[in-house]
């Protein structure tokens, strides 16, 4: 049996730093090895206990988190899961290297704090396997990539649409992603895990990133060349057909392999009313959700991509969809892109 991971609770709360400890400490698979009140406390800390894990509080004085997270990333990529009660903060520690977040609960709320307390064990669990994401190192001379070599314009089938999953580690990937994808790319529907809240400000800060447009997901939304629909927080997407063309859902229901917003449900969805003329795409992520979906996406002829073990932060999705026959090919996240510019390319000959 493997030793439990080591965890390291950073807070300025000692009532919250109380309460993640005996929460933490339920699990036998997790032992606290120590708590920090604040960052310069945690550093001390961490060259002293050595710990597996990081759990660390956004809001702190003297250095918040993000400042924390963008001074330790480079010099010790340990395995960091935020804890935070404000979405963008959320955001920009995901991109300073942490490995996920947790919402902090509202007061009043019936089981919040439960749920909060749950969902951290989950995911500190899960962190240990991790594969940390360092911070970008200065550009490297490299051969220019497809979508920076490829004219601008695509002529595709109005038919045709891109579907995109991914979870843990997958606000980064899908950046990567789409962020040099023409505006002449067809439409786009993206399900990322995420809690209400957050998806709007996630699609706002694709949409200053990205060649393409980008919104959060609204109720019977048209999928457009040159958009990006990102699904909202607490909503399935799902895809529909009439005689303009595509158009989503947003609809509340019930969580489909343990989420809401589910890739499996976007997937289905994808199959059923576009087949053998979409592009399914599946990134990094814990568990399961999306692996039967694009699975039965590829059986209906359309063209799946899962991302490789070593490019993921999780492989947990695409290693399921993988094993389930559902990956046409497995790329590293930096390939991705120019494949689907690629399949583009090819259609646009064909047509």
């Amino acid at each position: 049996m493997a030793d439990p991971a080591r965890v390291l609770v950073v807070d300025d709360s000692i009532l919250f730093r109380t309460k993640l400890r005996m929460s933490l400490s339920e699990d036998p698979a997790l032992t606290v090895v120590g708590s920090a009140m604040d960052p310069e406390d945690a550093m001390r800390k961490i060259e002293q206990l050595k710990p597996d894990v990081i759990t660390l509080d956004v809001e702190m004085p003297k250095m918040n988190g993000i400042e924390f997270l963008k001074k330790l990333m480079p010099q010790k990529p340990i395995p960091v899961i935020v804890v935070t009660s404000l979405p963008m903060n959320a955001l920009d520690a995901l991109e300073a290297g942490a490995v996920d977040f947790v919402n902090k609960p509202q007061a009043g709320e019936p089981g919040a704090v439960d749920e909060f307390l749950l969902n951290l064990r989950n995911k500190v669990k899960m962190a240990v396997q991790a594969k940390v994401r360092r911070p970008a190192a200065a550009a490297a001379v490299r051969k220019p990539s497809l979508m920076q070599r490829m004219p601008p314009v695509l002529k595709v089938s109005n038919e045709t649409i891109i579907a995109i999953g991914a979870s843990t580690g997958g606000t980064e990937a899908i950046i990567e992603v789409v962020k040099a994808l023409p505006e002449s790319t067809p439409g786009i529907v993206i399900v990322q895990h995420m809690p209400p809240n957050f998806t709007n400000l996630y699609a706002q800060r694709l949409n200053r990133i990205c060649k393409m447009k980008v919104k959060e997901a609204q109720d019977m939304d048209r999928v457009v060349q040159g958009q990006i629909i990102v699904a909202a927080g607490g909503y399935h997407l799902v895809l529909k057909k009439d005689a303009k063309g595509y158009y989503i859902r947003s609809m509340q229901g019930e969580r489909v392999s343990g989420h809401c917003p589910s890739v499996d449900v976007m997937f289905d969805s994808v199959a059923d009313v576009a087949g053998a003329k979409a592009i399914g795409v599946i990134l990094t992520g814990m568990g399961a959700d999306g692996a039967r979906g694009i699975t039965k996406l590829r059986r209906t002829g359309a063209y799946t991509i899962g991302q490789d073990r070593e490019s993921c932060v999780v492989y947990g999705m695409p290693m399921e969809a993988y094993k389930m026959g559902g990956i046409t090919k497995q790329l590293p996240l930096d390939q991705i892109g120019d494949e689907i510019l690629y399949k583009l390319s090819q259609s646009s000959k064909k047509s």
